[in-house]
């Protein structure tokens, strides 16, 4: 069977089940599998750029935003700010209370703060991982499912096993979860001429 849309995912998921009584758990099921994908997977078709306004301490990171991993203000010369976390941002504004053109950047929650307070509107550039997009009845598709059905399937029967209280094939689809997310991991480094890979599974408890 095909692999090429929600449909067919949910239609292969019911068969590997062997189960014609789940129609309205499967989808429940392919979104935490996403959640999944999401704290799991880093490859570069999740990163994206956006530009902003930086013209106070705060602000707000895009919809889609994971994890930063470049902050640029376009002055001339374009500045990268230097990523310090809450705590040292934290302190280098007990040390000082100017205002100018930011050099550090943090993220609180889903906002930015930077350092120092911007003195003028600032045009920035955020490089970013997002989220994996979430497929549905009218996003029939995307980059993931075409890349990778086999961890789409893997990673949503490994979702279903806890509500079929089926036990037994969690560490199966764990397994062949796991593996597939190296794979697609360590053929997208040898595509940016890396060798390393660093797995951030997490399996059900």
């Amino acid at each position: 069977m095909s692999l090429s849309s929600y449909a067919e995912l949910q239609s292969s998921i019911a068969d590997w089940l062997n189960r014609s009584d789940l129609t309205a758990q499967i989808p429940d099921f392919i979104t935490l599998a996403e959640a999944e994908f999401t704290r799991t997977l880093r490859h570069r078709k999740m990163i994206t750029r956006s530009d902003a306004t930086i013209d106070s301490e705060y602000s707000a990171t895009p919809s889609d935003w994971m994890q930063s991993q470049q902050l640029i203000v376009k002055t001339n010369p374009v500045t990268p700010l230097e990523y310090v976390t809450g705590e040292a941002l934290n302190q280098l504004k007990a040390t000082s209370s100017a205002v100018g053109r930011p050099t550090h950047y943090t993220n609180i929650g889903t906002e930015f703060q930077v350092f120092p307070s911007p003195d003028a509107s600032y045009t920035a550039e955020l490089v970013y991982f997002r989220n994996v997009p979430k497929l549905s009845n009218t996003n029939t598709t995307n980059w993931l499912l075409e890349l990778a059905p086999d961890l789409y399937l893997y990673g949503t029967l490994l979702q279903s096993a806890p509500y079929l209280r089926d036990d037994e094939r969690i560490t199966t689809w764990a397994s062949l979860y796991a593996k597939k997310v190296l794979d697609i991991e360590e053929s997208d480094q040898r595509t940016r001429g890396q060798t390393s890979v660093r797995m951030r599974f997490s399996p059900l408890q």
